[in-house]
């Protein structure tokens, strides 16, 4: 039998009945009904007294489809219970359903995770194996009200880096080839796989070049469950304009490790991440060195490639665990010395997908590693996982120019964990982008995504055409910032005015150029670190939220007082004196006799 997207045995219990109970109060709802109202909009007679909360929110959310490989499910499923705040999720939601015993609740999880088709709320409340389910909605609403936070914090972090001071400022001129537009030069792209026998590794990679090809070496490394092609739209740019392009393709955390996922349980003794190895948080590093190592030798003896490759000048690109990988690359040492303790604290409610990354790092022999390769020459960084990583100081040993991008909507890595509050530790020449709207995979070649990873909820892409100025932008600010380690750093230098930036802005996502957190939201990040992960309830936003509303209420009256300094030096208003009747000076009441003076005033 298939229910909503769900396979299961035809002798099992289901539930087919929902009693929404709160205090005292309780009503038992036909799940039939409620499929119903998703599949129509129209709210049946049993579910009118539910009538204001069954809105088309509600509706989109018993609609909304979960598509994930059976494999890649069972696997994500089992990585979750098996940590502290895996446990802590089941205790979550058994206060939801309090009837429902965490054997129970157990088996319906691995039904999900197993399911062969998109499942759906719906089906995941058929699956449970009681006739009728109950569902405490003060708790319900609770949990609810944290998730609206979430996302009312996010709309204020939006509010105060909309306030652009950019805005009214003129971009400077151009003073060469435009670095937005596609270079002139013919691109050709070989395909390589490398094999590093003392790691027993096959590293593919795309190489980007032409017969102009000069400048630094440009190396990407994609993100977990990518692949090489991520950036493809960015490296044909590159490579447009005269730069050599390597494409690297990490084997044990791209698309192809995410679907092959071993299923067989381990050993509990040798229980480790099946999801990410935490190898490769060292594995990843070392694939960049390796491959330089080996286009120093194609360098030299390739006749089509010879003088074409600059590994003495590295810029690196990498995106979200790529950034992670750069980052290291750069110079900031590994330090998980705090992680085991940040991981057993977690909050699940309020945890994100980069929690769950980082924390299969745990599993490392070592403790800290330098993994610096000081070919990296200039780093740039889109949605990065940083955490807790690098530990407090680690960041800080990076000393190379670096291009940050972070997007508002990114809730794999958050941007006050993984970009605001790393980027506020880097001490070097530094920019940062942040995309107001910008989700994980805004960036992403939209013609090369992994379909999969747009399915699955937090991963949720932008419309092509919404995020289309975006990768223009990251073309032409990534080439311009390349650029500035180059002889013509000074003709490329104004495409990295924050004025640019505001002109690729649109409606729907709003980009922002600087080289720091706008004023008063350095101390954000800390709040927001300290807060939803730290503590328990609807308490632990508050103090986040709170200081972002004051920050957009404080930009909005300065840019009030702006327009009315500006409005009062066009146009002096015209001054009136009007005497009101209680302010004319009055004369005292006295008689006069006749023909006498009238009385001076006292």
């Amino acid at each position: 039998m298939l229910v909503g997207g769900l396979a299961m045995a035809p002798s099992a219990a289901a539930a087919d009945s929902v009693t929404v109970r709160l205090g005292r109060l309780s009503q038992t709802v036909s799940l039939d009904d409620l499929q119903s109202f998703a599949a129509t909009g129209e709210v049946p007679p049993s579910l009118r007294l539910y009538r204001p909360l069954l809105n088309a929110s509600l509706q989109d959310v018993l609609q909304g489809e979960i598509a994930l490989e059976p494999e890649v499910g069972q696997v994500i499923l089992d990585e979750i219970l098996q940590t502290p705040g895996g446990a802590r999720l089941l205790d979550t939601l058994r206060a939801i359903a309090p009837n429902l015993a965490a054997a129970d609740l157990r088996v319906t999880l691995e039904q999900v995770s197993e399911a062969e088709a998109g499942l759906t709320l719906l089906g995941i409340l058929r699956a449970m194996p009681q006739d009728t389910l109950e569902i405490d909605v003060g708790t319900l609403l609770t949990l609810a009200s944290q998730f609206r936070l979430a996302q009312m914090e996010s709309q204020a972090l939006g509010r105060v880096l909309r306030q652009n001071p950019a805005e009214t400022a003129v971009p400077d001129p151009l003073l060469g080839p435009d670095p937005f537009a596609m270079g002139t030069s013919a691109v050709e792209r070989w395909e390589l796989v490398l094999r590093d026998h003392s790691r027993d590794r096959s590293i593919p990679i795309d190489i980007y070049w032409s017969k102009d090809s000069h400048g630094p070496l440009v190396v990407i490394s994609h993100g977990f469950g990518a692949d090489r092609r991520f950036f493809a739209y960015l490296a044909e740019h590159l490579a447009s304009h005269g730069l050599t392009v390597v494409s690297v393709e990490h084997p044990g955390s791209n698309v192809a490790a995410l679907l092959s996922l071993p299923t067989d349980n381990l050993p509990e003794a040798a229980a480790q991440s099946r999801i990410l190895p935490a190898t490769e948080f060292l594995d990843r590093p070392r694939d960049i060195s390796y491959v330089l190592d080996r286009l120093e030798k194609l360098n030299t003896y390739s006749y089509s490639l010879r003088d074409r490759i600059n590994t003495d000048q590295v810029a690196f690109i990498g995106h979200s665990l790529g950034g992670y990988t750069g980052l290291a690359l750069a110079g900031a040492a590994l330090d998980l010395r705090s992680l085991e303790a940040y991981c057993q604290t977690l909050n699940p409610v309020n945890v994100s997908p980069a929690d769950w990354l980082q924390c299969a790092a745990q599993d490392l022999p070592v403790k800290y590693a330098n993994l610096r390769d000081d070919r990296i020459t200039q780093l740039i960084v889109a949605n990065p996982l940083t955490g807790v990583l690098f530990g407090e100081a680690g960041l800080s040993r990076v000393r190379v120019p670096t291009l940050v991008l972070a997007g508002t909507h990114d809730t794999v890595t958050p941007m006050a964990s993984q970009q605001l509050r790393p980027f506020m530790q880097l001490p070097t020449d530094k920019y940062l982008v942040t995309v107001v709207g910008g989700s994980h995979l805004s960036v992403g070649d939209p013609n090369n995504l992994n379909a999969d990873l747009g399915r699955i909820p937090f991963m949720a892409e932008l419309p092509d055409v919404t995020t289309a100025p975006l990768r223009i932008f990251l073309q032409g600010v990534s080439f311009s910032f390349i650029m500035q380690q180059t002889p013509e750093a000074e003709v490329y230098s104004p495409a990295l005015n924050p004025a640019v930036a505001h002109a690729f802005s649109t409606t729907t996502m709003s980009l922002r150029l600087s080289q720091t957190v706008p004023e008063g939201l350095a101390a954000w990040p800390r709040l927001r670190q300290s807060g939803p992960h730290r503590q328990e309830g609807l308490i632990s936003y508050l103090p986040s939220l709170l200081h972002l509303e004051a920050l957009a209420i404080q930009d909005q009256v300065r840019a009030l007082q702006h327009q009315m300094i500006a409005y009062l030096r066009h146009s002096p208003p015209s001054l009136t004196a009007i005497y009101w009747p209680w302010l004319v000076p009055q004369l005292p009441m006295q008689a006069n006799q006749p023909g006498s003076k009238p009385a001076a005033a006292q």
